[in-house]
């Protein structure tokens, strides 16, 4: 398998995370979605990343890979059998997938000449990224889905964006009265899959 995307990108480390926890060997593709004469479009139509090339054909958005790859059976599952759990943990994975939409929109706008920069999105876009927290940390307090005893796709992707997050620092005081993602967080970065795939210095 090779796995096309950005060493920096929390979506691509997701999936990263994924193969990792699962022992599933994979070849690395270190490619921007940003460029010109990016590969990425040949691998998926919308140009975004990561993308996943298997016998099985290109599989690209991570959400959907994730889902393959939880198809293939291989221990530990990351996604519950019983469908209404599993729809809670998608559900957060999709939060924390938001979430890193929005940071990347804003460090795209923040990259832009300061006069050409629209304050409007800038606000929209935290705005998005604090209410998301918001949940995030109320679903990481119970512990019942997210930040639970039992590893899942949620919690993985929670800790990728928060290691966007801090790698971009966007929103830096983001862990202010956010105990319950701190721990998360925490636990999660301690693991050999998350120290594996950390982002390259900027």
């Amino acid at each position: 398998m090779k796995l096309i995307g950005s060493y920096t990108s929390p979506f691509v480390r997701k999936i990263s995370v994924i193969m990792l926890e699962k022992g599933i060997t994979f070849e690395f593709i270190n490619a921007s979605p940003w460029t010109d004469d990016s590969p990425v479009p040949q691998h998926n139509p919308l140009g975004k990343i990561p993308a996943l090339v298997t016998p099985d054909g290109t599989w690209y958005e991570s959400h959907i890979i994730a889902n393959f790859l939880e198809q293939m059976d291989i221990a530990p599952a990351l996604i519950p059998r019983d469908k209404l759990a599993a729809l809670k943990v998608l559900q957060l994975q999709a939060l924390a997938d938001g979430i890193g939409d929005a940071a990347v929109i804003l460090v795209r706008e923040s990259m832009r000449p300061a006069e050409k920069q629209l304050e409007e999105q800038l606000i929209r876009q935290r705005e998005k990224i604090l209410r998301g927290l918001d949940v995030l940390e109320a679903a990481a307090a119970k512990g019942e889905v997210l930040n639970s005893d039992t590893l899942n796709v949620a919690d993985i992707a929670t800790a990728c964006l928060i290691g966007f997050l801090n790698f971009r620092r966007v929103v830096p005081g983001w862990c202010v009265n956010r105990p319950a993602l701190v721990k998360l967080t925490e636990k999660m970065f301690a693991r050999e899959s998350f120290a594996r795939t950390t982002p390259p210095s900027p």
